[in-house]
């Protein structure tokens, strides 16, 4: 399997800038944010792939029946479009590859993670007009249809990662008791914000990228990515830090580790000073 290579530092440090720049903007767009993730992991793809991505998306939705009916209806006819007429799935293998996790891969593959294949639905159900949202359950993306918070209204799920296929209640049950071994909570069927979507996509690129050491260089621009969203936990300039020393740039990665440990010795002093003895030893890695 080709390596994706990664784009020239002019290129991602542009990426990056617009990339702040969305995620910052009053109605973040999640088909730029996840074009703007992959032009970071694959540098193959340029502006005029992300513009194909975009077309094909545009394209896709105008294959959908004219407003099919309530939510059940749209779920069907996203089912019978994304899922049998054009194959989107996925599979465990799927879980080994990057490219699950970039959405211009998954648009040509037709094979992803579930929260990539659900960002597929979500998008080409929005421009189609459909009343779609994402549903972060643990362990395992969805898409819901309908209006969520209103008492009375149909709401559906949908499993893109199976082909579309309509969930009752105790699938939905069942895809959280087999992830967490606890049952399914009302709160876990709130729809997931842009900014949340990516935020988990880039966790998945971190996860895989955490069990492959010789794959650093993924880890450590999904931890960037990561720490430009406007909401992202403290301990990532730590994760950072880490991978700077493991890549060899010791003097940054023990300035990060300086950082972090200010940050820390408010709550944790011992802690804090853990930190500190790895930014000297980061450092007796220069002589």
């Amino acid at each position: 399997m080709r390596s994706l290579d990664p784009p020239p530092p002019e290129r991602s440090a542009e990426l990056r800038r617009r990339f702040a720049e969305e995620v910052r903007s009053e109605r973040p767009d999640l088909t730029t944010l996840c074009l703007l993730v992959g032009a970071e992991g694959d540098g193959a793809l340029d502006e005029a792939g992300m513009d194909a991505a975009q077309i094909e998306l545009d394209r896709l939705a105008g294959l959908l029946p004219y407003r099919p009916g309530g939510p059940r209806a749209w779920a069907r006819a996203l089912g019978e479009l994304l899922g049998e007429r054009c194959g989107f799935h996925g599979c465990a293998a799927d879980y080994q590859r990057l490219e699950s996790s970039l959405l211009h891969k998954v648009l040509v593959r037709r094979r992803g993670l579930p929260i990539l294949l659900s960002v597929v639905w979500m998008e080409v159900a929005r421009r189609a007009g459909a009343p779609v949202y994402g549903v972060a359950l643990p362990g395992h993306f969805v898409v819901g249809f309908g209006t969520p918070g209103q008492q009375g209204h149909e709401r559906v799920l949908a499993d893109p990662f199976d082909g579309g296929r309509v969930l009752t209640g105790a699938d939905a049950e069942l895809l959280v008791l087999g992830a967490t071994g606890a049952p399914l909570h009302p709160s876990m069927l709130t729809p997931a914000t842009p900014l949340e979507v990516v935020a988990r996509i880039l966790n998945n690129i971190r996860a895989w990228a955490a069990v492959r050491p010789e794959r650093s260089d993924v880890a450590l621009w999904a931890v960037e990515l990561s720490l430009l969203l406007p909401s992202h936990p403290a301990r990532l300039r730590y994760e950072r830090a880490q991978l700077l020393v493991q890549r060899g740039d010791f003097l940054r990665g023990a300035e990060e580790l300086d950082a972090y440990a200010d940050v820390v010795a408010a709550v944790d002093r011992p802690a804090a000073e853990r930190v500190r003895e790895q930014a000297r030893s980061a450092r007796a890695m220069l002589n």
